[in-house]
């Protein structure tokens, strides 16, 4: 399971004036500042799309302004997934719901966890879905015994009980180059939160689609994804 909401892109005005300094060419810019259209976006016209496609396939070096461009957005997904997307660390920030000081804030319930892939048969007690609920219950029973005695033996119980499927909550930023590395690099993965993330980022993130064809249109002349 994984929510993108939130999303909020920035930085393409400063971004494509700096893509002219090079060869001082600002007056075939031909973008329009999100000032100056009704639906406050920012619109890149065709010559500063053409030459932001030419510099992105000539390397890192030639693509500096993806760099200027920040995606930011607000993601709920489980724990295993985060795992993995820490491992994109370069100009990223993000800022996650406290497990540490919040685990205590409320009742564990079913959909606070990633359970959709999991078997249930409610004649088995062992169960995947069956254990998931003893974990539930387990955790709710040292949450209340924390509560009433602020005994931090009870507040371990929770914190190394808690399945890596518990959702949480982060309000995550990167590059426009970070984000599509992210595309690129989690195309066909295992798990399903990577496409459900690619997919909003193709939908969401202004241009993400036209970088993405430019940047591995070499490797693959026919992107689908």
């Amino acid at each position: 399971m994984i929510r993108v909401d939130n999303v909020d892109v920035s930085g393409f005005e400063a971004a494509f004036r700096g893509v002219r300094n090079p060869k001082n060419s600002w007056a075939k810019s031909d973008s329009l500042s999100s000032f100056l259209c009704e639906d406050n976006k920012f619109h890149i016209g065709p010559n500063d799309l053409q030459l932001s496609t030419t510099l992105i396939k000539a390397g890192p070096e030639h693509r500096k302004f993806l760099r200027m461009i920040h995606v930011s957005m607000d993601i709920t997904a489980p724990l295993y997934w985060w795992k993995e997307m820490d491992t994109y660390k370069v100009s990223t920030t993000e800022n996650s719901c406290s497990t540490m000081h919040k685990i205590t804030a409320k009742e564990f319930e079913l959909d606070d966890f990633s359970h959709e892939h999991l078997f249930d048969d409610p004649f088995d007690n062992d169960a995947p879905m069956n254990v998931l609920w003893r974990t539930i219950n387990a955790l709710n029973f040292h949450r209340e015994q924390y509560l009433a005695t602020k005994s931090k033996d009870h507040w371990w119980q929770l914190i190394q009980l808690l399945p890596s499927s518990y959702n949480q909550k982060r309000t995550w930023d990167g590059s426009m180059e970070t984000v599509l590395s992210i595309l690129h690099q989690r195309k066909g993965h295992k798990l399903d939160e990577w496409e459900t993330l690619r997919q909003a980022i193709f939908e969401r993130v202004p241009y993400a689609r036209e970088f993405y064809d430019a940047l591995y249109s070499k490797e693959n002349n026919n992107v689908s994804n």
